[in-house]
């Protein structure tokens, strides 16, 4: 196994990074837990220290992008990556710029119309002064919680849907985890229909309010001990691990004044834990084995090693990535007890922490994802318009209209010398013309002219009435010879 070398020291989420590596083959990460996904070791480091605002004005505000012709992509994320960096010199429909925002979910505001989108105001701090940048977003990539133990930020979402800008995981996908037990019950949903064998969800007991967890003790009473999330449990925040009923009732009376659910599970002595991530058609795997002996292995000193994918990891992160209409970026978190025993515990999306060494190419992957997302889904509305007009062009070139369709068939030949008033007028009298005569009055005929209804053709009439004089000669000439000339 090769281990990662890099150290930091102050969390995976907002840590600086050392200068100092440690030596090959030996490393760890500490995964103290902060507000965001971003990673430590970001390209932002290299660049001179300074404020959110100066570094915001100094990656957006370039002569060279075209006004008139360039998509806005908002990013949300903290000040430790410069998103602007996997972007720069990108184009979009062969000659449109892209223009990044970046901003954290506590610097934005904004106000939605139905008719005419979102229009966002970024406030930021420049040379001490307090600066309000206003512009109308094409395209959203969420990096930060939307929610978590201190902030709840729905209300930007509601108003990015609104505004029905699109985003990457979908602003839809954004919304259904906002709250971890809705996201487990499609968990339970995926086991149900694989079977624990293949899908290893842990067991959890789900209560809406306290009253619950007091009166359904003796459900858990012979499991203990027990992880208590209390509401939105996130990132070691609101987890308690329980070993008593004593303590259990003391949880409760804790969950009885936030006004918010809990949920339960058995503790599991864990070996170490999984990370499984996809972004887009790209898969990594990882091992993290806490350093710090907490039982929250996610927190504190942790070795971290990347592995290889195998189908069983790579099927429970396919299954994931159907979740609410589709992840374009989704990581599934697990642990696997020292019995051995593997147990899926929670699904993230595009907030999701990326991990390890390999950090740089998942950030210029999440890049190219969203550089693709909006070739497709922020197209100009000339373009649009432009393609479908060609479209309906080609459709009627193959199709044609009905008269088109009548005057091009090879089986009937174009009318000659049209009258005006356009109808087909022969008598059954009128002498025809030679072969492949048409009168010059007729309009649209076939090839031949139809005789009246219910006459015979002109030749068949001929023939009729030879036989019918034939017929009266022969009757003749029979009464004559039996009754005499008359």
């Amino acid at each position: 196994m090769n281990f990662l070398r890099r150290r930091f020291s102050s969390g995976d989420l907002q840590g600086e990074a050392n200068e100092k590596e440690d030596p090959p083959l030996v490393g760890a990460l500490n995964f103290k837990k902060g507000p965001s996904p971003s990673a430590p070791n970001s390209p932002s480091k290299s660049a001179p220290s300074g404020n959110i605002g100066q570094r915001f004005f100094s990656s957006t505000a370039k002569p060279t992008i075209n006004k008139d012709r360039c998509k806005t992509l908002l990013v949300i994320d903290d000040e430790h990556t410069d998103w602007s960096k996997y972007f720069r010199g990108k184009k979009l429909f062969g000659d449109w710029d892209i223009r990044v925002e970046q901003a954290q979910f506590s610097e934005l505001n904004l106000a939605a119309y139905s008719d005419s989108g979102a229009m966002v105001d970024i406030q930021v701090t420049r040379n001490g002064n307090k600066v309000v940048r206003s512009f109308k977003p094409d395209f959203l990539l969420i990096r930060q919680h939307v929610r978590d133990a201190h902030e709840d930020w729905r209300n930007l979402l509601l108003g990015f849907k609104y505004g029905a800008i699109p985003s990457v995981n979908s602003l839809s996908a954004e919304y259904n985890f906002l709250d971890k037990p809705w996201v487990f019950a499609q968990l339970i949903d995926i086991q149900k229909r694989l079977g624990k064998d293949v899908f290893p969800l842990i067991e959890q007991a789900y209560y809406p309010n306290h009253k619950e967890m007091v009166s359904n003790m003796w459900l858990i009473t012979p499991k203990f001990p027990v992880v208590v999330k209390i509401g939105h449990a996130h990132s070691g925040l609101g987890k308690i691990k329980v070993d008593s009923v004593q303590t259990f009732h003391e949880v409760a009376s804790i969950v009885a004044v936030t006004s918010t659910y809990a949920t339960s599970e058995p503790y599991v002595d864990s070996r170490y834990d999984i990370h499984l991530q996809k972004i887009g058609t790209n898969y990594k795997a990882y091992l993290r084995k806490s350093l710090s002996g907490n039982w929250k292995a996610n927190t504190g000193s942790a070795m971290l090693e990347q592995i290889a994918m195998n189908e069983r990891f790579k099927l429970w992160v396919d299954e994931c990535s159907q979740l609410f209409g589709g992840l374009d970026l989704v990581a599934v978190e697990a642990i696997q007890g020292k019995d051995g025993k593997e147990h899926i515990i929670e699904v993230n999306g595009s907030s999701m922490t990326l991990l390890g060494e390999a950090q740089e190419e998942d950030r210029r992957l999440i890049a190219e994802l969203v550089l693709a997302k909006m070739q497709t889904m922020c197209k100009p509305v000339s373009m649009s318009l432009s393609k479908a007009t060609s479209s309906h062009a080609i459709m009627h070139q193959m199709n044609g209209s009905p008269q088109n369709q009548a005057s091009s068939s090879p089986s009937v030949k174009p009318p000659q010398n049209r009258p005006a008033d356009g109808l087909l007028q022969q008598s059954p009298n009128q002498s025809r013309g030679p072969p492949g005569h048409q009168p010059s009055h007729m309009s649209n005929p076939p090839p031949q002219p139809f005789p009246a209804p219910n006459a015979a053709p002109p030749g068949l009439a001929r023939m009729g009435s030879r036989d019918e004089e034939d017929t009266m000669k022969n009757l003749r000439k029979t009464f004559a010879g039996i009754f005499g000339d008359m």
